[in-house]
């Protein structure tokens, strides 16, 4: 090594040793800053691709305050206001029918394909549900997640013998809202907001309705 070579690498060493005193003296960034780094490495890191967009990163207060709670209970008052603004963004049938095709409702339950890079925005089946990813619903199916509760006979155990009748109202218009936005009910739900998200149309909601409550549904048999 020449003595150039030599000068050069202890100026090297001299630097570096005064960027870390340096570094180690400056304050540490507030959780604002952070917060603002990370939003900018996100919205860096990716990019629109087919249907999927990244306005998916945007956060709402529930998304929010959920990512920040990392899977803890929320304060009463804020879990309160996230689920009464949720509630309100509650659309009900525009013909104010429920119901639609159990059996419609179970291919959709079965449906995976949806709002991912590789579909295209104009198939005309739309989204799946992916229901069973989380849920047992059929009591026939074998295959299905247990994230979420189990839905196997959730009409009959509600006693909803009939859908249209005044005494099951109630039970109806909680699964259609829960359907349509989950965070209604529950302000950290880690199930998708159907409705208020676009994911699925009214007539898909309908279906799904229809397979949970129809009692001909064989979730109901």
């Amino acid at each position: 090594m020449t003595r150039l070579e030599r000068r050069s690498l202890a100026v090297l060493a001299t630097v570096a040793a005064t960027g870390a005193l340096l570094a180690g003296c400056a304050p540490m960034p507030t959780q604002a800053e952070l917060d603002a780094r990370m939003a900018a490495m996100m919205k860096a890191s990716f990019r629109d691709q087919g249907i999927a967009k990244v306005d998916r990163l945007e956060q709402d207060e529930a998304n929010e305050a959920c990512s920040k709670a990392e899977g803890g209970s929320l304060p009463e008052a804020t879990a309160k206001r996230i689920e009464e603004a949720n509630l309100k963004t509650v659309k009900a049938p525009s013909d104010g029918r429920y119901l639609g095709d159990w059996k419609r409702g179970e291919a959709l339950a079965q449906s995976g394909r949806g709002m991912t890079w590789s579909d295209a925005s104009a198939a005309p089946e739309g989204n799946g549900g992916n229901c069973y990813n989380c849920h047992r619903i059929s009591g026939a199916e074998i295959s299905h997640g247990t994230i979420g509760p189990s839905l196997n006979q959730y009409g009959k155990l509600r006693g909803v013998t009939d859908p249209a009748s005044p005494a099951a109202r109630p039970v109806v218009e909680y699964t259609w809202g829960k359907l349509w936005n989950t965070r209604a009910y529950n302000a950290c739900s880690n199930m998708p907001r159907f409705g208020h998200a676009g994911l699925l149309n009214e007539s898909q909601l309908k279906d799904l309705m229809a397979l949970l409550l129809d009692p001909k549904s064989p979730v109901n048999q």
